[in-house]
């Protein structure tokens, strides 16, 4: 069984995902959690985002474990061959890296007021425990690398005779996270936040979110609790009016005793309105 989980944590799947008015050929990845153990997988995926030929590649955070000494891992996004853009995760930061801190940042999200009224604020989770020089130096090796970070800031990205707008917010759990103006406009806008639970009902036409690595274990009973809503964590969740928003299960995985480890629940390279050839090169790869 454990032979099992193991391969499933490398068995990468591509999630296609039909949004009326986005651009072609977008590609959403996240929780690449680089490390020594697992960058020849990241390597993999990346060989792999580069076969299908994006327009666009979007990364939703978690690009460290939190322990690092250096960030020359990250060198690996110099070969993406698409403009990439990403926001920061809660490892990236260093913020509930481990069981305790991480239950406790979960509870701190599910009690203060995130949302309230219509006012979108998480000072409550900025209480100094955020690794901010951490998460510059992150930033600063992920620029030098080709990954455009976006800290609380929005881009109009022109994709072929189209637009899209890109906001990314900031770290949640961290306290970082203050959404920009974005001054209103009919072109796609797709809102980035890494955890899910830290979203709002922006006046977006998508958001992508990650974090959850889909529960990672995502037996029969968690997965009828996610697939009815009661609980998010992973797949498309667009009910009662609010921003359709997609929960990806990432393409790495939390390790235990070293090993990456997954059951019903593969790593995901999400790929938003496919183009013929992209759709032709899924097929050759099945």
């Amino acid at each position: 069984m454990t032979g099992y989980m193991a391969w499933e944590a490398r068995a990468v799947e591509v999630t296609v995902l039909s949004i009326d008015g986005a651009p072609e050929g977008i590609i959403y990845i996240t929780d690449p959690h680089v490390r020594a153990s697992n960058i020849d997988h990241v390597q993999e995926v990346i060989r792999e985002v580069n076969r299908l030929n994006p327009s666009l590649v979007l990364i939703g955070g978690d690009f460290v474990t939190g322990k690092e000494e250096d960030f020359a891992s990250q060198e690996v996004w110099s070969s993406l061959n698409a403009p990439a853009y990403a926001v920061l995760g809660n490892h990236d930061y260093r913020v509930g890296i481990d069981g305790p801190t991480g239950i406790e940042r979960t509870l701190a999200t599910s009690t203060s007021t995130v949302v309230a009224a219509g006012a979108y604020d998480t000072s409550a989770l900025n209480d100094g425990s955020a690794d901010t020089a951490f998460a510059d130096d992150l930033t600063a090796a992920l620029e030098e690398n080709g990954v455009h970070v976006l800290r609380n800031e929005f881009v109009r990205i022109p994709i072929g005779d189209e637009e899209i707008v890109i906001v990314g917010i900031d770290d949640g759990w961290a306290g970082m996270a203050n959404p920009p103006e974005v001054p209103a406009t009919d072109a796609f806008t797709v809102y980035l936040i890494h955890e899910p639970s830290c979203r709002a009902d922006w006046d977006a036409d998508l958001i992508l979110a990650g974090h959850t690595h889909g529960g990672q274990f995502l037996f029969p009973v968690v997965k009828q609790l996610n697939d009815f809503g009661v609980i998010e964590l992973a797949g498309m969740f667009d009910s009662d009016g609010r921003t359709p928003t997609y929960i990806s299960r990432g393409v790495c995985s939390a390790s235990f005793a070293g090993v990456d480890l997954r059951f019903n629940c593969r790593p995901e390279i999400v790929l938003i309105n496919p183009t013929e050839e992209q759709l032709q090169t899924i097929g050759g790869s099945a």
